[in-house]
């Protein structure tokens, strides 16, 4: 062997093993930033708590520990933060595979959880609950039922004829949230400017202030249920992502598939929506993060969208309630850091995405 193939043949070999070492030390990595992130989270505030005593609080649920720690330090770390947390990372994990999944089916990199209409719907749901009771049951269940409204109409009108196409299906999405964001401001327009309004603005920016367990028991459920079912689906989204001939025939109903990946993601999106208010820009770039770390195979991307997901939005919350007196809305954060990497991202690519 020459010289030059001896030389070709090393950097191939170096490369293999790189590349073997990534493959193995990623995953790792994935688990491990969200769970350090976790209890960093509930160390971290103004009224900082050293990790053993918050280890300790935490422990005690499970263990008969002799309480060596205060009464407001538990609470701060069980009612306050411990709630705020999981909310935290659910609706990161959540938005995150709802924007994964729904690019595989679009096969189109730029689309985000919102395209068929839930965001707006869920948002003008949300606003109308705030403007006739106020009450956060009212609020949650009119932000989910108006998100998976929205959706329906989307259906209903793409359906203009047997076998409309999915770019009929994101046309109709379009109208549809043109039409729910034109309510919402209808809804503002006529909301008390001292009392209400402020509180519709407030909650369309999304934010985790009022965070609990109760919240969470009621949201959590269908979350944790869709990102399961997109988890036990995302092989088959890869064959979907191929085409429709293609997947037909490997024998895959794509019709059926389609629907169940649209109807999964929209009730995650509407659950998640409906806990915090619209929280942007999550379902769009940490997807692309993904793929830049795992690759664009779904059975590898759709579970690295949920840790880096529940990681993404758990350290802005912690940026959100830490970097000012008053708590700065999620939208407007993950829109400063969402925008400078979407820009890098298409950059770097030059608009080719694979």
């Amino acid at each position: 062997m020459n010289p030059e193939k001896r030389l070709i043949s090393r950097k191939t070999e170096a490369d293999y093993i790189i590349r073997s070492k990534k493959i193995k030390v990623i995953p790792v990595i994935l688990v491990a930033l969200p769970i350090i992130l976790f209890f960093v989270s509930l160390c971290f505030g103004r009224y900082p708590i050293s990790p053993g005593t918050v280890f300790r609080i935490l422990l005690s649920h499970i263990l008969p520990l002799q309480s060596s720690w205060t009464g407001i330090e538990e609470s701060v770390v069980l009612k306050i933060r411990l709630p705020r947390v999981l909310l935290a990372m659910l609706v990161g994990s959540g938005l995150s595979i709802a924007g994964a999944s729904f690019q595989g089916l679009f096969r189109n990199p730029l689309v985000s959880p919102g395209i068929l209409g839930v965001s707006a719907g869920a948002g003008f749901g949300a606003a109308l609950g705030i403007l006739i009771s106020g009450q956060a049951i009212v609020v949650q269940l009119f932000a989910l039922g108006f998100g998976i409204f929205a959706v329906l109409g989307a259906y209903m009108i793409s359906r203009v004829r047997k076998g409309s196409s999915l770019l009929m299906l994101v046309l109709a999405g379009v109208i549809i949230g043109a039409f729910f964001s034109a309510l919402t401001s209808l809804v503002k327009y006529v909301a008390d400017p001292e009392e209400k309004l402020p509180t519709i603005v407030y909650w369309l920016m999304g934010s985790m202030a009022g965070a609990s367990f109760k919240d969470l028991f009621k949201g959590a459920p269908p979350i944790l249920l869709g990102i399961f079912i997109l988890l036990l689906i995302r092989w088959k989204i890869n064959v979907l992502s191929l085409g429709e001939e293609e997947a037909q025939a490997l024998g895959i109903n794509t019709q059926w598939l389609r629907w169940l990946i649209i109807i999964t993601s929209t009730i995650v999106t509407a659950s998640a929506i409906s806990l915090c208010g619209m929280v942007g820009w999550v379902g769009l770039i940490v997807p692309h993060i993904g793929r830049m770390l795992v690759g664009p195979n779904h059975k590898n991307l759709l579970p690295a969208s949920v840790s880096i997901g529940a990681f993404f939005l758990l350290f802005i919350d912690d940026i959100a309630r830490t970097a000012t007196s008053a708590e700065i809305p999620l939208s407007i954060l993950t829109a400063i850091i969402g925008a400078p990497f979407f820009a890098y991202l298409l950059r770097r690519t030059g608009g080719r995405w694979s």
